[in-house]
């Protein structure tokens, strides 16, 4: 990268908006030489992905797909998931598309779908977690979480936890996760993160939850390291998807068509799940057109990242999710390919 890309992108950032509207992406993606994910073969590698049905999870999966790799849609709804997948093989061609249905706020059905992913497949090479919604409504899930924080965190995380040994099993394995730019707004809080009734905002939650889901990421990828399993986290910037159009409508409206595409928002996932080299050469980063960048931006949330805050995260999202400890004992490669 050259000095003038590394100027123009940290005057983009600074700006924020110049970053996270499309004018970011096409800007890096001229300066910075991006090399085309379209053309790579990846047969044989498995992509789990969940929240694929719409929007950057179904453009990530479908553009994927067109690799040769095989794709594992993990969606709410049996039919929608499978109109999904039908809708992938037509658009590329690959056969090797299936889906599994689960709520990932539903933490039984989240292992119901682990098991059936377990039975299909002896290795995951990459899991993205995408699934997550903006809700201006409290919602409990079957087991009595805030609905937002369990399908955000909880229900990843213990995903993760129970395909461990599979992903253990791929020779250049990935845990992705999506994350947005709202968590700059909030610090990380683990006493917080479920908000009650009486206190609940949409918008606020969503931004904690994201905030918690890039903290795990680096945890992961620390308790990760040894294994050569790679954990990131991303951030699309402002795309226009149907979460957006649903949940932030006047948003949408002001921003216009500054908005990036769903393909534009979904060029860094795509990028860190099939390429080999940059996303393979280090793990536990925050990333935004397929460049890392800083999980603060303000004093105030940089304060609350504490070794502490950090270990009381983990504990509390062990303890709803029920999962077993990975931290609890050395984690080693069942076998090497």
């Amino acid at each position: 990268m050259s000095a003038l890309a590394d100027g123009v992108d940290a005057l983009l950032e600074a700006s924020i908006v110049g970053s996270f509207t499309r004018l970011g992406f096409l800007t890096r993606r001229r300066l910075d030489r991006w090399s085309p994910t379209e053309g790579l073969d990846l047969r044989g590698r498995v992509i789990v992905i969940t929240g694929a049905t719409s929007g950057l999870g179904l453009e990530a999966a479908t553009t994927l797909a067109r690799t040769g790799a095989t794709i594992e849609v993990v969606a709410r709804d049996a039919a929608k998931a499978a109109a999904t997948c039908a809708r992938i093989r037509a658009a590329s061609g690959d056969t090797h598309v299936d889906h599994t249905v689960a709520d990932l706020g539903d933490l039984d059905a989240v292992r119901r779908a682990a098991d059936a992913l377990r039975a299909r497949h002896a290795r995951v090479d990459v899991l993205v977690h995408n699934a997550g919604a903006l809700d201006d409504v409290r919602h409990e899930t079957p087991q009595g979480l805030e609905q937002t924080v369990a399908t955000h965190v909880v229900g990843p995380f213990l995903l993760t936890t129970l395909l461990l040994d599979r992903l253990l099993a791929a020779p250049r394995a990935r845990v992705l996760w999506v994350s947005s730019g709202g968590l700059y707004s909030e610090p990380l809080d683990p006493d917080r993160l479920e908000l009650d009734a009486a206190h609940y905002d949409g918008t606020k939650a969503y931004a904690r939850a994201k905030r918690a889901q890039v903290t795990l990421s680096a945890m992961w990828a620390e308790r990760l390291r040894a294994t050569g399993v790679v954990v990131h986290a991303m951030h699309p910037g402002w795309a226009d998807t149907p979460g957006v159009a649903r949940s932030l409508p006047t948003f949408r409206r002001v921003v216009g068509r500054l908005l990036r595409t769903p393909a534009e928002g979904a060029d860094t996932l795509i990028w860190l799940a099939s390429d080999d080299g940059v996303p393979l050469a280090g793990t536990g980063q925050f990333w935004l057109d397929r460049r890392p960048r800083a999980l603060h931006l303000t004093a105030a949330t940089r304060r609350s990242d504490t070794p502490e805050a950090r270990a009381r995260l983990w504990a509390w999202v062990v303890a709803r999710s029920g999962a077993d400890d990975p931290s609890e004992a050395p984690i080693t490669r069942a076998r090497s390919t």
